[in-house]
């Protein structure tokens, strides 16, 4: 039970921390999209610099429950940050949370359970990565590229929904980095971790998944690219969880059955809740520019004196 509130808590910040800093980065100029500068740019924010704070917060987190829990139970858990987002966009949109979105919300986090079930996922101190197995990672990072060239030639929507697809596959590799992490760290000392490969590639990776984040976030509203980053994670962590730490898969009718369903499921909820207007008015309206205000210009004594003269002039002529 305090595992799967740790977890929980694990998705209240990140959901929290996407919030907040989709809030800045869409503020930030559009010509910086997979750009360092705009990261640049987003340091100077405190409201950025928080919502990474509250995000580093729940990682940390979420790794305790990676070490502590399989990917079957840690990854629908963390979908729920989904939800968390929606509640703290609420109040920053002034938008209302709609039955629809709730919904989309729960077949979104259904969908990644349903396929995390399907699996027998041995606990995290039994099973250790392949080495052959990585190699599914670098497949994974391959379809992540694709997807960032795809959003550099889109715009808008299109180039959120991408770009943060490419993020959530990322992340998943994240996941599975953590999970190879712990193991080291389970069954050897913590300077073993300073000469092994896998704890340089959690943070290099880390670093790409929040840097195309971000990208994701400068491009559009927070309903554009979040759903997308949410179901994309969950899904490449499954399956490296599958073809590197050879979690079984189960094969019966039943279980197949299982998997269409999650798999139609978690489309379904990404199109829910991408439909959320909290999530696409997020951003302050900007203020329009003003029309100069013409200036009256107040008569002079002299003027005031001068024309009842002036009428008096002109009735007796």
């Amino acid at each position: 039970m305090v595992n799967i509130t740790v977890t929980l808590i694990a998705a209240l910040l990140l959901g929290a921390g996407f919030v907040l800093q989709q809030h800045a980065a869409e503020r930030a100029p559009q010509a910086f999209f997979l750009r360092f500068a705009l990261i640049a740019d987003l340091l100077r924010r405190r409201r950025w610099l928080a919502g990474l704070a509250v995000m580093v917060a729940g990682e940390l987190a979420s790794a305790w429950s990676v070490s502590h829990l399989t990917l079957s139970v840690v990854e629908p858990l963390l979908t729920t940050s989904l939800l968390f987002a929606l509640a703290l966009a609420i109040p920053l949109s002034g938008q209302r949370l709609r039955a629809t979105e709730l919904a989309g919300v729960l077949i979104l986090g259904g969908g990644v359970a349903a396929l995390s079930v399907a699996r027998t996922a041995s606990s995290p101190a039994e099973s250790f990565g392949s080495p052959s197995g990585w190699f599914a990672a670098a497949g994974v990072a391959a379809v992540a590229c694709v997807f960032v060239q795809a959003g550099r030639r889109r715009s808008g929507v299109a180039r959120a929904a991408l770009t943060g697809t490419a993020a959530g596959l990322v992340f998943g590799i994240s996941d599975a980095l953590t999970r190879q992490t712990v193991h080291i760290m389970s069954a050897h000392p913590f300077t073993a971790l300073l000469t092994s490969w896998p704890g340089y590639s959690l943070i290099g990776a880390s670093l790409v998944g929040l840097w195309l984040m971000e990208c994701a976030f400068n491009a559009a509203p927070l309903h554009a690219s979040l759903p997308a980053i949410s179901a994309a994670e969950p899904a490449a962590g499954i399956l490296l969880g599958i073809l590197v730490f050879g979690d079984a898969i189960r094969t019966s009718p039943a279980m197949i059955a299982v998997q269409a369903a999650g798999l139609v499921a978690l489309v379904l909820g990404v199109v829910l809740v991408a439909r959320a207007p909290a999530l696409t008015v997020l951003r302050p309206a900007r203020r329009l520019p003003q029309a100069p205000r013409e200036r009256v210009s107040l008569p002079t004594a002299a003027q005031i004196i001068s024309r009842p003269l002036a009428t008096t002039t002109s009735r007796s002529g």
